[in-house]
Protein backbone atom coordinates (compact mmCIF):
# COMPACT_ATOMS: atom_id res chain seq x y z
CA UNK A 1 0.00 0.00 0.00
CA UNK A 2 1.14 3.51 -0.70
CA UNK A 3 1.55 6.06 2.06
CA UNK A 4 -1.30 8.32 3.05
CA UNK A 5 0.74 11.51 2.97
CA UNK A 6 0.11 14.12 0.31
CA UNK A 7 2.62 13.67 -2.53
CA UNK A 8 3.93 16.63 -4.45
CA UNK A 9 2.05 17.03 -7.72
CA UNK A 10 -1.09 15.08 -6.78
CA UNK A 11 -4.23 17.21 -7.11
CA UNK A 12 -6.95 14.55 -7.07
CA UNK A 13 -9.63 13.72 -4.49
CA UNK A 14 -8.73 12.51 -0.97
CA UNK A 15 -8.31 8.82 -0.09
CA UNK A 16 -11.21 6.66 -1.17
CA UNK A 17 -13.71 5.30 1.39
CA UNK A 18 -16.83 3.17 0.95
CA UNK A 19 -18.94 6.10 2.15
CA UNK A 20 -17.88 8.03 -0.97
CA UNK A 21 -20.26 5.90 -3.02
CA UNK A 22 -23.10 7.79 -1.34
CA UNK A 23 -21.55 11.06 -0.17
CA UNK A 24 -19.14 12.11 -2.94
CA UNK A 25 -20.70 13.58 -6.08
CA UNK A 26 -19.59 15.16 -9.33
CA UNK A 27 -21.83 16.46 -12.17
CA UNK A 28 -21.94 14.72 -15.54
CA UNK A 29 -24.01 17.22 -17.58
CA UNK A 30 -24.59 15.03 -20.65
CA UNK A 31 -25.78 12.01 -18.67
CA UNK A 32 -27.94 14.16 -16.38
CA UNK A 33 -29.57 15.84 -19.38
CA UNK A 34 -30.21 12.58 -21.25
CA UNK A 35 -31.57 10.88 -18.12
CA UNK A 36 -33.93 13.78 -17.38
CA UNK A 37 -35.22 13.91 -20.96
CA UNK A 38 -35.73 10.15 -21.18
CA UNK A 39 -37.47 9.99 -17.78
CA UNK A 40 -39.76 12.88 -18.72
CA UNK A 41 -40.70 11.29 -22.04
CA UNK A 42 -41.27 7.85 -20.51
CA UNK A 43 -43.54 9.13 -17.74
CA UNK A 44 -45.46 11.32 -20.20
CA UNK A 45 -45.96 8.36 -22.56
CA UNK A 46 -47.13 6.07 -19.75
CA UNK A 47 -49.59 8.76 -18.59
CA UNK A 48 -50.89 9.24 -22.14
CA UNK A 49 -51.34 5.49 -22.48
CA UNK A 50 -53.31 5.39 -19.25
CA UNK A 51 -55.60 8.20 -20.43
CA UNK A 52 -56.31 6.15 -23.55
CA UNK A 53 -57.47 3.27 -21.35
CA UNK A 54 -54.45 1.05 -21.98
CA UNK A 55 -52.45 -0.55 -19.22
CA UNK A 56 -48.67 -0.38 -18.90
CA UNK A 57 -46.91 -2.68 -16.46
CA UNK A 58 -45.55 -0.84 -13.39
CA UNK A 59 -42.55 -3.21 -13.29
CA UNK A 60 -41.51 -1.94 -16.72
CA UNK A 61 -41.70 1.65 -15.52
CA UNK A 62 -39.70 0.78 -12.41
CA UNK A 63 -37.04 -1.00 -14.48
CA UNK A 64 -36.61 1.88 -16.92
CA UNK A 65 -36.47 4.60 -14.28
CA UNK A 66 -34.18 2.41 -12.19
CA UNK A 67 -31.83 2.10 -15.16
CA UNK A 68 -31.71 5.88 -15.56
CA UNK A 69 -31.06 6.41 -11.85
CA UNK A 70 -28.29 3.81 -11.94
CA UNK A 71 -26.77 5.54 -14.98
CA UNK A 72 -26.68 8.84 -13.06
CA UNK A 73 -25.28 7.18 -9.94
CA UNK A 74 -22.52 5.34 -11.82
CA UNK A 75 -21.29 8.54 -13.47
CA UNK A 76 -22.02 11.18 -10.83
CA UNK A 77 -21.48 9.45 -7.48
CA UNK A 78 -18.19 8.38 -5.90
CA UNK A 79 -17.63 6.10 -8.90
CA UNK A 80 -17.57 9.19 -11.08
CA UNK A 81 -15.35 11.10 -8.66
CA UNK A 82 -12.64 8.41 -8.67
CA UNK A 83 -13.14 7.06 -12.22
CA UNK A 84 -9.87 8.64 -13.43
CA UNK A 85 -7.96 7.93 -10.22
CA UNK A 86 -8.44 4.20 -9.58
CA UNK A 87 -8.26 1.43 -12.17
CA UNK A 88 -10.65 -0.68 -10.08
CA UNK A 89 -13.19 2.13 -9.96
CA UNK A 90 -13.18 2.42 -13.76
CA UNK A 91 -13.47 -1.36 -14.18
CA UNK A 92 -16.60 -1.48 -12.01
CA UNK A 93 -18.02 1.50 -13.87
CA UNK A 94 -17.47 -0.15 -17.27
CA UNK A 95 -19.30 -3.33 -16.22
CA UNK A 96 -22.29 -1.42 -14.84
CA UNK A 97 -22.56 0.91 -17.84
CA UNK A 98 -22.23 -1.86 -20.40
CA UNK A 99 -24.37 -4.54 -18.77
CA UNK A 100 -26.61 -3.54 -15.87
CA UNK A 101 -27.82 -0.08 -16.94
CA UNK A 102 -28.79 -1.22 -20.49
CA UNK A 103 -30.45 -4.36 -19.10
CA UNK A 104 -32.75 -2.30 -16.88
CA UNK A 105 -33.52 0.13 -19.70
CA UNK A 106 -34.34 -2.75 -22.07
CA UNK A 107 -36.63 -4.35 -19.46
CA UNK A 108 -38.59 -1.10 -19.53
CA UNK A 109 -39.60 -1.83 -23.16
CA UNK A 110 -39.15 1.78 -24.34
CA UNK A 111 -39.54 0.91 -28.04
CA UNK A 112 -42.89 -0.79 -27.42
CA UNK A 113 -44.01 2.27 -25.47
CA UNK A 114 -42.92 4.55 -28.30
CA UNK A 115 -44.77 2.45 -30.88
CA UNK A 116 -47.97 2.27 -28.84
CA UNK A 117 -48.10 6.02 -28.17
CA UNK A 118 -47.22 7.13 -31.73
CA UNK A 119 -49.79 8.25 -34.33
CA UNK A 120 -50.65 5.54 -36.91
CA UNK A 121 -48.42 6.98 -39.65
CA UNK A 122 -45.39 7.29 -37.39
CA UNK A 123 -46.07 3.86 -35.90
CA UNK A 124 -45.98 2.29 -39.34
CA UNK A 125 -42.71 4.04 -40.14
CA UNK A 126 -41.18 2.79 -36.90
CA UNK A 127 -42.26 -0.79 -37.54
CA UNK A 128 -41.03 -0.59 -41.12
CA UNK A 129 -37.63 0.63 -39.88
CA UNK A 130 -37.47 -2.25 -37.40
CA UNK A 131 -38.13 -4.71 -40.24
CA UNK A 132 -35.50 -3.15 -42.50
CA UNK A 133 -32.34 -4.95 -43.59
CA UNK A 134 -29.96 -2.77 -41.47
CA UNK A 135 -32.08 -3.47 -38.38
CA UNK A 136 -32.08 -7.21 -39.02
CA UNK A 137 -28.32 -7.14 -39.53
CA UNK A 138 -27.72 -5.17 -36.32
CA UNK A 139 -29.89 -7.55 -34.31
CA UNK A 140 -28.35 -10.72 -35.72
CA UNK A 141 -27.04 -12.70 -32.68
CA UNK A 142 -23.38 -12.64 -33.73
CA UNK A 143 -23.45 -8.87 -34.41
CA UNK A 144 -25.29 -7.85 -31.25
CA UNK A 145 -23.05 -10.11 -29.14
CA UNK A 146 -19.92 -8.58 -30.65
CA UNK A 147 -21.23 -5.14 -29.65
CA UNK A 148 -21.13 -6.25 -26.02
CA UNK A 149 -17.95 -8.34 -25.98
CA UNK A 150 -15.68 -6.14 -28.09
CA UNK A 151 -15.75 -2.76 -26.22
CA UNK A 152 -13.89 -3.88 -23.06
CA UNK A 153 -11.20 -5.60 -25.13
CA UNK A 154 -10.81 -2.57 -27.38
CA UNK A 155 -10.61 -0.25 -24.38
CA UNK A 156 -7.96 -2.16 -22.49
CA UNK A 157 -5.91 -3.26 -25.52
CA UNK A 158 -5.75 0.07 -27.37
CA UNK A 159 -4.87 3.70 -26.46
CA UNK A 160 -8.60 4.42 -26.14
CA UNK A 161 -8.59 3.61 -22.43
CA UNK A 162 -5.98 6.25 -21.61
CA UNK A 163 -7.84 8.77 -23.76
CA UNK A 164 -10.94 8.32 -21.57
CA UNK A 165 -8.77 9.21 -18.58
CA UNK A 166 -7.06 12.26 -20.03
CA UNK A 167 -9.90 13.74 -22.13
CA UNK A 168 -13.22 14.95 -20.78
CA UNK A 169 -14.84 14.46 -24.18
CA UNK A 170 -13.66 10.87 -24.44
CA UNK A 171 -14.78 10.24 -20.87
CA UNK A 172 -18.29 11.50 -21.57
CA UNK A 173 -18.36 9.50 -24.79
CA UNK A 174 -17.55 6.38 -22.78
CA UNK A 175 -20.44 7.05 -20.38
CA UNK A 176 -22.90 7.27 -23.28
CA UNK A 177 -21.50 4.80 -25.84
CA UNK A 178 -21.28 1.86 -23.42
CA UNK A 179 -24.97 2.22 -22.54
CA UNK A 180 -25.91 2.50 -26.23
CA UNK A 181 -23.88 -0.61 -27.13
CA UNK A 182 -25.37 -2.52 -24.22
CA UNK A 183 -28.88 -1.59 -25.38
CA UNK A 184 -28.05 -2.82 -28.89
CA UNK A 185 -27.24 -6.15 -27.25
CA UNK A 186 -30.05 -6.59 -24.71
CA UNK A 187 -32.83 -5.32 -26.97
CA UNK A 188 -32.71 -8.28 -29.40
CA UNK A 189 -31.66 -10.73 -26.67
CA UNK A 190 -34.69 -10.11 -24.43
CA UNK A 191 -37.12 -9.67 -27.37
CA UNK A 192 -39.53 -7.68 -25.19
CA UNK A 193 -39.58 -4.84 -27.70
CA UNK A 194 -40.22 -5.37 -31.44
CA UNK A 195 -37.07 -6.69 -33.08
CA UNK A 196 -35.88 -6.98 -36.65
CA UNK A 197 -34.52 -10.50 -36.18
CA UNK A 198 -36.09 -13.04 -33.82
CA UNK A 199 -34.25 -16.17 -32.73
CA UNK A 200 -34.85 -18.86 -30.10
CA UNK A 201 -34.17 -17.88 -26.51
CA UNK A 202 -32.08 -21.02 -26.19
CA UNK A 203 -29.53 -19.34 -28.45
CA UNK A 204 -29.28 -16.60 -25.84
CA UNK A 205 -28.29 -19.13 -23.20
CA UNK A 206 -25.42 -20.42 -25.33
CA UNK A 207 -24.29 -16.83 -25.99
CA UNK A 208 -24.28 -16.17 -22.24
CA UNK A 209 -21.81 -19.03 -21.71
CA UNK A 210 -19.56 -17.48 -24.37
CA UNK A 211 -19.71 -14.15 -22.51
CA UNK A 212 -18.56 -15.84 -19.31
CA UNK A 213 -15.50 -17.19 -21.15
CA UNK A 214 -14.67 -13.79 -22.67
CA UNK A 215 -15.05 -12.02 -19.30
CA UNK A 216 -12.77 -14.55 -17.66
CA UNK A 217 -10.17 -14.26 -20.44
CA UNK A 218 -10.03 -10.46 -20.16
CA UNK A 219 -9.83 -10.60 -16.37
CA UNK A 220 -6.98 -13.11 -16.53
CA UNK A 221 -5.16 -10.94 -19.06
CA UNK A 222 -5.37 -7.89 -16.80
CA UNK A 223 -4.33 -9.83 -13.71
CA UNK A 224 -1.52 -11.98 -15.09
CA UNK A 225 -0.68 -10.38 -18.44
CA UNK A 226 2.26 -8.42 -17.05
CA UNK A 227 1.35 -5.22 -18.94
CA UNK A 228 0.16 -2.11 -17.11
CA UNK A 229 -2.81 -0.53 -18.88
CA UNK A 230 -2.31 3.25 -18.98
CA UNK A 231 0.68 2.70 -16.70
CA UNK A 232 2.26 6.03 -17.68
CA UNK A 233 -0.92 7.92 -16.76
CA UNK A 234 -1.37 6.26 -13.37
CA UNK A 235 2.32 6.63 -12.53
CA UNK A 236 2.32 10.33 -13.43
CA UNK A 237 -0.81 10.77 -11.33
CA UNK A 238 1.37 10.14 -8.26
CA UNK A 239 -1.53 9.02 -6.08
CA UNK A 240 -0.14 8.94 -2.51
CA UNK A 241 -2.80 6.66 -1.03
CA UNK A 242 -4.40 3.31 -1.73
CA UNK A 243 -2.98 0.34 -3.67
CA UNK A 244 0.00 0.50 -5.97
CA UNK A 245 -0.59 0.83 -9.70
CA UNK A 246 0.05 -2.91 -10.19
CA UNK A 247 -2.18 -3.95 -7.28
CA UNK A 248 -4.92 -1.60 -8.46
CA UNK A 249 -4.97 -3.26 -11.90
CA UNK A 250 -5.07 -6.70 -10.27
CA UNK A 251 -8.09 -5.69 -8.21
CA UNK A 252 -9.68 -4.15 -11.29
CA UNK A 253 -9.17 -7.33 -13.32
CA UNK A 254 -10.81 -9.39 -10.59
CA UNK A 255 -13.69 -6.91 -10.38
CA UNK A 256 -14.21 -7.03 -14.13
CA UNK A 257 -14.21 -10.82 -14.11
CA UNK A 258 -16.39 -11.48 -11.05
CA UNK A 259 -18.75 -8.54 -11.36
CA UNK A 260 -19.28 -9.22 -15.07
CA UNK A 261 -20.49 -12.74 -14.26
CA UNK A 262 -22.65 -11.58 -11.34
CA UNK A 263 -24.30 -8.82 -13.36
CA UNK A 264 -25.16 -11.44 -15.99
CA UNK A 265 -27.34 -13.33 -13.48
CA UNK A 266 -30.29 -10.86 -13.63
CA UNK A 267 -30.26 -11.21 -17.41
CA UNK A 268 -30.37 -15.00 -17.16
CA UNK A 269 -33.33 -14.72 -14.77
CA UNK A 270 -35.11 -12.33 -17.15
CA UNK A 271 -34.38 -14.62 -20.11
CA UNK A 272 -35.66 -17.76 -18.34
CA UNK A 273 -38.77 -15.92 -17.20
CA UNK A 274 -39.34 -14.75 -20.77
CA UNK A 275 -39.04 -18.34 -22.02
CA UNK A 276 -41.56 -19.56 -19.44
CA UNK A 277 -44.08 -16.81 -20.27
CA UNK A 278 -43.70 -17.42 -24.01
CA UNK A 279 -44.14 -21.18 -23.48
CA UNK A 280 -47.37 -20.62 -21.55
CA UNK A 281 -48.72 -18.34 -24.27
CA UNK A 282 -47.92 -20.87 -26.99
CA UNK A 283 -49.50 -23.69 -24.95
CA UNK A 284 -52.66 -21.65 -24.45
CA UNK A 285 -52.86 -20.94 -28.18
CA UNK A 286 -52.49 -24.63 -29.05
CA UNK A 287 -55.13 -25.61 -26.47
CA UNK A 288 -57.52 -23.02 -27.84
CA UNK A 289 -57.00 -24.27 -31.41
CA UNK A 290 -57.62 -27.90 -30.36
CA UNK A 291 -60.76 -26.93 -28.43
CA UNK A 292 -62.03 -25.08 -31.49
CA UNK A 293 -61.46 -28.16 -33.69
CA UNK A 294 -63.30 -30.44 -31.23
CA UNK A 295 -66.23 -28.01 -31.05
CA UNK A 296 -66.38 -27.71 -34.84
CA UNK A 297 -66.32 -31.50 -35.20
CA UNK A 298 -69.07 -31.89 -32.59
CA UNK A 299 -71.27 -29.38 -34.39
CA UNK A 300 -70.67 -31.23 -37.66
CA UNK A 301 -71.68 -34.50 -36.02
CA UNK A 302 -68.30 -36.30 -36.34
CA UNK A 303 -66.53 -35.83 -33.01
CA UNK A 304 -64.99 -39.30 -32.98
CA UNK A 305 -63.46 -38.76 -36.44
CA UNK A 306 -61.74 -35.52 -35.44
CA UNK A 307 -60.62 -37.02 -32.15
CA UNK A 308 -59.02 -39.93 -33.99
CA UNK A 309 -57.25 -37.56 -36.42
CA UNK A 310 -55.59 -35.77 -33.51
CA UNK A 311 -54.55 -38.94 -31.70
CA UNK A 312 -50.89 -38.57 -30.58
CA UNK A 313 -48.61 -40.51 -32.92
CA UNK A 314 -46.67 -42.17 -30.14
CA UNK A 315 -49.81 -44.03 -28.97
CA UNK A 316 -49.82 -45.93 -32.26
CA UNK A 317 -46.08 -46.54 -32.46
CA UNK A 318 -45.43 -50.25 -31.70
CA UNK A 319 -42.21 -49.42 -29.85
CA UNK A 320 -43.63 -46.66 -27.66
CA UNK A 321 -47.34 -47.19 -27.12
CA UNK A 322 -46.85 -49.64 -24.21
CA UNK A 323 -45.12 -46.89 -22.24
CA UNK A 324 -48.20 -44.66 -22.40
CA UNK A 325 -50.89 -47.22 -21.72
CA UNK A 326 -51.58 -48.06 -25.36
CA UNK A 327 -52.82 -51.44 -26.53
CA UNK A 328 -50.24 -54.19 -26.95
Amino acid sequence: MQTSGQALGYHGPPPWHWADLATAWTPEPVVLTLAALLAGWYLYAVTALGRAGERWGPTRTAAFLGGLLLWVWVTCSGLGVYERILFTDRAVQIVLLLMLVPLLLALGAPVSLLVRTSPPARRERLLRALRSRPSKLLMFPAISTALLMAPPWLLYCTPWYEKTLSSGLWNTGLHVSLVALGLAYFWPRLQIDPVGHEYPHLVGLFITFAEVIFDAALGILLIYGGHLVAGHYYTELARPWGPSVRQDQTWGGNSLWVLGDLVGLPFLCALVRRMIVQGRVETAEVDAALDARFEAAAVAGHPEQDEQSMRPWWLDDPNLRHRYGGEH
